[in-house]
């Protein structure tokens, strides 16, 4: 009996012990090769003492450079951008500053949920075997839990209380894909949009598929210059750009659009203010005023495509299905570009 006790007792602490373990917020996969550009994979296990998580804020180590999150159904995003402390090379270009802090706002995470939150970066000039920290902060409406604990050089994590998400930089050969770029987000705060068709409209004004990189024409509106930007393996969230022209008197609409790559098609808009990258869905559409043209390019008005079968590749194209308030259902096909949209 008293040994049954015993392996109960043993049982009992072990399985305590792993569900501290998995109680901290961590990284998916715990290691990234030098030069690569990954999908850091965070993951939240749980709440705040119950409460509903709310909020999520990451603050990014120097030599993780070049970073996009990945936007989130019902989150807002916001983007903190600064200075490096060194300087980075982007396909030629010398870059200084760019993300340092990523923010998930306004969420509903219950407890009962476990979720991920994904940035996708660059690990650059960093020795194999340090380990990036990058401390989270998780907020449940006013209470705050911060996991930004970090050892001491040659110091051991385990144990620590509120320990900081760890990314061991691993020696090996580059895996620098750099044509992910996510949901065409150009950390540079640029604004603009983008989109493709062809000329020809059925007599309920809905216009036929076109081939990619021609224009649309749908009742008083002009759809043109339409594509996507490439995406790395893996990646489920992908943006779309076009311009709508309308030749008419009358405002017309973009209601909604969507395409059978992808199980959800958003419309989303980027600001920048006060070095500050906002992204917010629009649930009101995009309107088109009378004899305005309206652009959707990366870093601003945008299509996000969420829940993608199957990452847009180079080359590819991708058909989507746009509903205006006014002319209908237009049917596009969009190019897909490289990940500079080239």
């Amino acid at each position: 009996m008293k040994t049954m006790q015993t392996f109960a007792l043993a049982a009992l602490f072990s399985a305590t012990a792993i569900g501290g373990a998995e109680a901290h917020v961590t990284f998916l996969d715990k290691e990234a090769t030098q030069e690569s550009t990954i999908l850091a994979t965070l993951q939240l296990p749980h709440g705040c003492d119950g409460k509903a998580t709310t909020e999520v804020r990451v603050k990014l180590p120097e030599g993780f450079v070049f970073a996009k999150p990945q936007p989130k159904a019902g989150w807002e995003l916001e983007v903190v951008k600064g200075d490096y402390q060194k300087t980075y090379d982007n396909h030629g270009d010398k870059v200084k500053a760019g993300a340092v802090e990523i923010r998930w706002k306004n969420g509903n995470l219950s407890d009962d949920f476990y979720d991920t939150f994904v940035i996708q970066g660059k690990v650059s000039g960093i020795e194999a075997g340090t380990s990036l920290a990058f401390p989270v902060t998780q907020m449940c409406g006013d209470t705050v839990q911060a996991w930004d604990r970090v050892a001491k050089e040659g110091g051991d994590a385990h144990g620590m209380k509120s320990p900081a998400p760890l990314l061991k930089v691993v020696a090996g050969e580059s895996h620098d894909h750099e044509h992910g770029d996510m949901a065409g987000m150009d950390m540079t705060g640029k604004t603009g949009m983008d989109m493709t068709g062809k000329t020809g409209m059925d007599m309920s004004g809905m216009a036929a598929a076109a081939p990619a990189g021609e224009t649309v024409k749908a009742g008083d509106l002009e759809v043109s210059g339409g594509f996507a930007k490439a995406m790395l393996p893996g990646q489920p969230v992908g943006g779309g750009f076009f311009t709508v022209k309308n030749n008419g008197k009358t405002d017309d609409r973009l209601l909604s659009v969507t395409s059978p790559v992808a199980g959800e098609v958003q419309l989303h808009e980027m600001v920048t203010k006060d070095n500050v990258m906002r992204m917010r869905q629009l649930n009101d559409g995009i309107t088109v005023a009378a004899g305005q043209t309206v652009k959707l390019e990366p870093g601003n008005l945008h299509l996000m495509f969420q829940k993608v079968k199957t990452p847009f590749k180079q080359g590819d194209t991708v058909p989507v299905t746009l509903t205006f308030e006014k002319a209908g259902k237009v049917d596009l096909v969009l190019q897909v570009l490289s990940a500079q949209g080239k």
